[in-house]
């Protein structure tokens, strides 16, 4: 499909409409060249400006006079966001807030979340990673082909970040549907019937955060959300009560979404390419690499955005104010510029630095935790089922932003 729309002379706008339809979500990467061929950073049409080179990205992603899109921006584009849960859930998040708000929530959540601390998680992903696959096991047996995405890749990030919170095994599971639901409205291409979804799944999530809110505040326990909540109860200026849900909503969703599809990406290249496989069951240093050029070549989320609340020049090129800038990461990531041979997954190239967790101030906090559980998950995953293959034809998910799969049939052999 890509290759016949392709064919034909288009400018940016019609690029971009045939890279978002359903069929181009399926393979971004060659409208990303399309858009290349018109500039690494290029106006599409007034009010809106698209990134696709690395260097050009990095620039934006770090230049303190743009902001991400908050509830100001949400107000020009779109005056009726208001009314659906969805949206208002996530843009009392850090993800959605620019400074000063954004400093004071961000140092409360990355203090659960330095390096320190999760290096000391590290048990505790190879403890949980043992016992998914004790599980996977028990389900593949005799041959039975089992979900990959259902029964590994999404378990192991949603028990970790379940510890981190306090949320009960039990509930674990639910968060699947519900998280895919909710992240609908991060999409930025959603159609009201979609987001009606959405707002039904994070109306079902706040309640039930809600509750568990509710629960630490009466029994506090060693978790981060108990630190959250006591950061509410104490000074109402450190966190306010909807700051809180927001940042949950965001740990919740985005905290083992992501961290899913890097998983399932690396097992899928791994299994594309033997001598790969390989070396993640034998060679101790080689799963870094790996992981970081996984990010690189299949990055689970492909874009970001910034507005410019006044005129900016950028690389030479003047921006107006009001104008959003939408940043491909996905094409960053493939700039032959900066990566010889960009299609040619390489986990041996120097100084990789993918632009998947983003740059400067909204730089992932959660990016040292997925790093980490998919440079465990994907060795210890290997070296159990030597034999690992896929059992059928798997199948992405209808979503351009956050990339990957949502079914992948394997046999453990």
């Amino acid at each position: 499909m890509a290759e016949q729309v392709l064919e034909q002379v288009l400018g940016p706008a019609e690029i971009i409409a045939a890279m978002v339809a359903p069929e181009g979500r399926q393979n971004p990467y060659p409208f990303y060249e399309a858009l290349r061929a018109h500039g690494n950073l290029l106006h599409v049409k007034p009010g809106l400006v698209v990134v696709v080179g690395y260097a050009e990205c990095t620039r934006v992603l770090r230049d303190g006079r743009l902001e991400v899109q908050d509830d100001k921006n949400y107000d020009q584009i779109y005056p009726d966001w208001r009314s659906h849960s969805s949206l208002r859930g996530f843009t009392n998040s850090m993800l959605y807030t620019n400074p000063p708000d954004h400093g004071r929530m961000r140092r409360l959540v990355t203090s659960a979340l330095t390096p320190r601390q999760v290096s000391g998680l590290r048990p505790t992903v190879e403890r949980m990673s043992d016992k998914l696959l004790d599980r996977l096991a028990e389900l593949g047996a005799g041959g039975a082909p089992v979900d990959l995405m259902a029964e590994f890749a999404f378990r192991l990030p949603v028990a970790v970040i379940s510890e981190l919170l306090g949320v009960p095994e039990d509930k674990q599971v639910w968060f699947r549907q519900v998280a895919a639901d909710v992240m609908i409205a991060l999409e930025g291409l959603t159609k009201p019937e979609e987001l009606a979804i959405a707002d039904r799944a994070m109306d079902d999530l706040a309640a039930y955060l809600n509750e568990l809110i509710e629960r630490r505040s009466a029994e506090p326990s060693d978790d981060l959300l108990s630190r959250l909540v006591q950061a509410r109860d104490d000074d109402g200026d450190r966190l306010t009560h909807d700051e809180l849900m927001g940042n949950l909503m965001l740990l919740l969703n985005a905290g083992f979404d992501t961290t899913t599809h890097l998983i399932g990406h690396g097992v899928l290249q791994a299994l594309e390419r033997p001598d790969f496989a390989d070396r993640l069951r034998d060679e101790p240093g080689f799963p870094v690499g790996y992981v970081e050029e996984t990010l690189r070549f299949e990055p689970p989320v492909q874009a970001t955005s910034r507005w410019a609340p006044a005129d900016v020049t950028i690389m030479d090129m003047e921006i107006p104010a009001d104008t959003k800038l939408v940043v491909i990461m996905g094409a960053g990531n493939r700039d032959p510029l900066r990566f010889p041979e960009p299609d040619r997954f390489d986990p041996d190239r120097p100084d990789i630095q993918p632009l998947t967790f983003a740059a400067g101030i909204h730089y992932c906090v959660g990016a040292p935790l997925a790093r980490m559980e998919a440079q465990i998950a994907l060795p210890k995953l290997l070296r159990r089922f030597p034999h690992l293959a896929v059992a059928g034809e798997p199948s992405f998910r209808d979503r351009w932003l956050v990339r990957g799969h949502d079914y992948v049939p394997v046999t453990l052999g």
